[in-house]
């Protein structure tokens, strides 16, 4: 239904933008009146009246179809006198009897009949489907084809259109942002009813798996976080020193020595690195550079760990160094010529040029690319596991295995325990620390950003 209904759409805007242009022009040439906007306004106009009502159409057609076809058809059953019956079970049922024949061996009669009855509904109600956007498409075009005269201003109305949309989109993305808080504050307050806060924040123990102490209150072990975050801090910490001096200095290879043909060999290659799954990083991780940290540090005489934090530290730089060193590139690039130019004329040389004028100038990006840096360490989960394991540790020595909090909301997540229970809220807990912690480091770079960056007129 989706690929047929975005066909049906992409073919209906398209003509309607077509009629829209070649009818401007007929009523122009037929009343011998120019038009007061460009034809491609006026067709704008026409896909914009013609698109809305399909859209409204599509997105309310997926939010309640399935919930009517499955009132209609849940009405065959009396829950009244049938207890025993569960709602959720009898329409798990009815749509897997429904969507494969298979499943319908030893299920009861009335099962069959409602899941045919399902199908039945589907059936006509993505006929209707289809019917029904072309309808209020071919309406819209109808409605708007009534303004379609030389005197009418339609690049006005474009304008506030794509400024409404413009205002659409920005509440979306706030709106978004501040449903993601909410909701890790709200599940965080049911955790923080079981679990105590101090408990959470400064505990050293962290497993949520078993009782460690008798009367522990409402929890099933010990949900002390200062090993998950030290551990996330650690591998961050190794993965920067990586990722950073690397790509920075690629970056200002690239920018002010490289010349135009290695840039265009060398550049490609980098962000190659950028497409490469993280599991592809996991696995290089595991098979090539944890065995040699491992064997490294029994050459100087440390008891390194098969799995340790140095290991996936230094493969999560690798991956995050395309990153940094694309973007400090475009910033780099981006300082006016004229600045390079007014340093090397009062007697600078280029390497005085870069750290004096270049860097500060370029600064604010250069601070943006390491947030991304930090960003990309903080919310890696598959490099972690593979390499650097899943047991909390609260070590600094990078040699040993540690764990991070995506992996342990991964951990939290995934299962069979019921949803209120406080190992599973421990993730919600987990990601608003690491929310915080984050926004700090946000406003922390702000500073040092405003505090040292150059200003240019």
């Amino acid at each position: 239904m989706f690929y047929w209904s975005i066909i049906i759409i992409l073919i209906g805007i398209y003509s309607s933008y077509i009629f829209g242009k070649s009818r401007i022009k007929k009523n122009s040439i037929a009343k011998n009146i120019k038009s007061v906007s460009l034809p491609s306004y006026y067709a704008q106009y026409m896909l914009f009246w013609c698109l809305l009502p399909a859209l409204i159409v599509y997105f309310g057609w997926i939010i309640f179809e399935d919930q009517i076809i499955l009132n209609l058809v849940l009405a065959n059953f009396d829950f009244d006198l049938n207890p025993a019956l569960n709602a959720g079970l009898l329409i798990a049922e009815i749509k897997n009897v429904a969507a494969n024949i298979n499943f319908a061996e030893g299920k009861s009669l009335e099962i069959i009949n409602a899941a045919e009855h399902y199908s039945s509904i589907k059936q006509t109600s993505t006929v209707a489907f289809y019917i029904s956007i072309l309808i209020f498409m071919i309406l819209g075009v109808m409605v708007a084809s009534r303004k379609l005269h030389p005197n009418f201003r339609a690049q006005k109305y474009i304008e506030k259109y794509i400024k409404y949309f413009l205002i659409f989109c920005s509440s979306v993305a706030v709106l978004t942002t501040v449903g993601i808080v909410f909701s890790l504050l709200f599940e965080s307050l049911r955790f923080f009813s079981d679990v105590s806060v101090f408990e959470f924040l400064f505990g050293t123990k962290w497993y949520p798996y078993i009782p460690i102490r008798e009367g522990q209150s409402g929890s099933q072990g010990s949900f002390g976080a200062i090993p998950i975050f030290a551990g996330t801090f650690l591998i961050m910490i190794v993965a920067m020193c990586v990722a950073l001096p690397i790509g920075l200095f690629t970056a200002i290879y690239l920018a002010e020595y490289a010349s135009p043909k290695i840039r265009r060999i060398v550049k490609p290659l980098l962000e190659i690195l950028a497409g490469v799954p993280t599991i592809v990083y996991g696995f290089f991780a595991f098979v090539s550079v944890a065995p040699f940290v491992k064997t490294f540090g029994e050459s100087i005489g440390i008891d390194a760990s098969p799995t340790s934090a140095l290991a996936a530290g230094l493969v999560m730089g690798i991956m995050i160094i395309p990153f940094i060193s694309s973007l400090s590139d475009d910033v780099i690039n981006s300082v006016p010529q004229s600045l390079r130019e007014g340093s090397l004329g009062i007697g600078a040389n280029k390497a005085e040029t870069i750290k004096r004028v270049i860097l500060p100038a370029a600064l604010p990006g250069i601070v943006g690319a390491f947030l991304l840096g930090v960003s990309r360490a903080i919310g890696e989960t598959m490099i972690v596991v593979v390499a650097a394991g899943t047991a909390p540790n609260l070590t600094a020595n990078p040699f040993e295995n540690v764990t991070t909090v995506t992996v342990q909301i991964v951990i939290a997540l995934i299962g069979d325990q019921e949803f209120d229970d406080p190992r599973t809220l421990s993730a919600f807990a987990l990601g608003l620390v690491l929310f915080v912690i984050t926004l700090i480091l946000n406003i922390f770079a702000l500073r040092i950003v405003k505090k040292y960056r150059e200003l240019y007129e």
